[in-house]
């Protein structure tokens, strides 16, 4: 091989260990975590909602999601899913601040950007919504779903003239 070849190929593979790197480091930043309590593997109520969620009973998992922020108001999770059932149960405007809470405690939560720039959609705030496409857009190494589905979103409520 001559030296420009080997060059070119190592810097190459430099690059994509790289790009590898940083998309792991992005998928850690944003890896969900399931609320526990001592002696358990899976916090019972937070199951049993997550069960209610993909059900489609909202209102079921609502209670449920609350009294698990009660004992465990340090999981960002937690208050994305209690947020997202909050604003599927027809309340887009009480969603708002439990998606900001989401936020606070992990400002790289793309679930909770995805799901609070539909709630602001929902109360016909585009800008708003667009203010977590752009944050999605920085937060997502790659094109993710979160972006994707908020953009779709967005494009949909544009067609509908709102």
């Amino acid at each position: 091989m001559n030296r420009r070849w080997e060059a070119a190929l190592v810097s190459g593979l430099v690059g994509l260990v790289l790009v590898a790197s940083a998309a792991a480091a992005r998928a850690a930043d944003s890896a969900p975590t399931t609320p526990r309590l001592s002696g358990q593997s899976e916090d019972l109520d937070y199951a049993a909602a997550r069960k209610a969620i993909e059900a489609g009973d909202f209102a079921a998992a609502i209670p449920l999601l609350e009294k698990v922020v009660a004992r465990d108001g340090a999981n960002a999770d937690t208050y994305n899913s209690l947020a997202y059932a909050t604003r599927r149960n027809g309340d887009p405007t009480r969603s708002i601040p439990l998606y900001q809470k989401a936020l606070a405690l992990d400002p790289k939560h793309r679930g909770a950007h995805e799901y609070i720039g539909e709630a602001y959609l929902a109360l016909g705030d585009i800008a708003k919504a667009r203010e977590h496409l752009a944050t999605l857009d920085r937060l997502c190494f790659l094109p993710c779903a979160e972006y994707r589905d908020l953009k779709k979103a967005i494009e949909a409520f544009q067609a509908r003239g709102r």
